[in-house]
């Protein structure tokens, strides 16, 4: 009966499996085992009691209020904070960029697909580190002092204390203004994909636009600016970014772009060219033909590598530790690791952190993916 079970391919493929299972449960069970025996028995603290310990220490960027009396579990937040927050800004900033130079490598214009280019293989084969180095010592270390500042029409303010901006002030019907502007983009990003007409779909997204527009210039002329201004040795008012934080942001954000403009430029040349030619000869400009025709098809094959070149980059913005940057790696895997000593704790929770984001990034993107290749069936 029971040889005659095992011929069965389906049992034995789970059979194999439920082995395979046991013995990973197996050698992590060995290997923390070990890891808590050894510490025991070498007198080392272990254990996340420490999380709630008064951290002792001050950050110079935090998007939350931090002080040396928080404890180290809240340091672990402004780490986390900090590294979202440059994540997202160069994704963003990196796939504009690289969307611009993956078209201007072929355009039909020499002079724009050969700086394209230049720009492509230049900063692709520099590594990272070292671009990184640039910007914050060449570049923005090497800016005169508060005093000498680069001055941007009386409103942005540059020196290597950082970039100083005005920031809005709240003013009467600022919450109204910011819930039509949620509102519209929602319902632009819940329309795109539930329309079955495109000209619905059309139609829907310019209202949308719309109403995005004029609730925007509602905000522009009903509120208060907050304008930096020279008060003594440094500026006060607006809000400031340190040039730690300007150095990566940018650094990332170039690097990256070089990476997606070749995704980019592989995508747009993968559509046919007879539909290209077909397009032009029913009377589409070559602007409509890209964004109508090229564009849509060219995204089922960029979105899996753009999708890698996210990760890239989340997992490259570690390096801000080489300049001081207050991230995840520098504030928890570096200073709250050195005073507490426990590495074990610290470095799991940094590795854990790290793939949480990274796996959220490619389920979102896989996600769109997707919706997108749906929505072109």
């Amino acid at each position: 009966m029971i040889a005659r079970h095992l011929t069965d391919p389906r049992l034995r493929a789970y059979l194999w499996q439920a082995l395979a299972l046991a013995a990973v449960i197996w050698l992590g069970a060995t290997l923390v085992g070990n890891t808590v025996t050894n510490m025991e028995s070498r007198g080392i603290a272990s254990g996340f009691g420490f999380l709630g310990r008064n951290a002792g220490f001050g950050v110079t960027m935090s998007l939350i209020p931090f002080g040396e009396t928080s404890s180290f579990a809240r340091a672990f937040l402004v780490g986390l904070l900090n590294t979202l927050l440059v994540s997202a800004l160069a994704i963003v900033f990196a796939t504009a960029l690289g969307f611009v130079v993956g078209v201007a490598r072929l355009s039909p214009n020499w002079l724009v697909a050969k700086l394209a280019a230049a720009y492509v293989e230049t900063l692709r084969n520099i590594p990272l580190l070292l671009q990184l180095f640039f910007w914050y010592f060449a570049v923005l270390r090497a800016l005169p002092a508060p005093r000498g500042s680069v001055d941007i029409g009386g409103l942005v303010f540059l020196n290597n204390r950082g970039l100083y901006l005005p920031v809005p002030i709240a003013a009467p019907g600022t919450p109204e203004a910011l819930t039509v502007v949620g509102v519209a983009i929602l319902l632009a990003a819940a329309t795109a994909f539930r329309l079955g007409s495109p000209a619905a779909r059309h139609r829907v997204r310019l209202g949308c636009f719309a109403l995005i527009g004029l609730a925007v210039f509602w905000l522009v002329v009903s509120v208060g600016w907050d304008r930096p201004r020279l008060a003594g040795f440094n500026f006060r008012g607006g809000v400031s970014l340190i040039p730690e934080f300007v150095a990566l942001v940018v650094a990332l954000s170039t690097y990256t772009a070089s990476f997606i403009a070749e995704v980019v430029r592989a995508g747009l040349q993968s559509v046919p060219r007879g539909q290209i030619e077909a397009s032009l000869a029913l009377g589409l400009s070559r602007r409509r033909t890209l964004r109508l025709v090229v564009v849509p098809q060219a995204l089922r094959v960029i979105f899996p590598p753009l999708t890698n070149q996210y990760l890239n980059l989340t997992k490259n913005s570690s390096l801000a530790t080489a300049i001081a940057y207050p991230d995840l790696v520098s504030v928890f895997g570096g200073t709250v690791l050195n005073i507490t000593g426990q590495a074990v704790e610290v470095i799991a929770i940094t590795m854990a952190v790290y793939l949480a984001i990274s796996l959220a990034i490619a389920f979102g993107m896989g996600r769109y993916n997707r919706a997108v290749a749906m929505r072109g069936t």
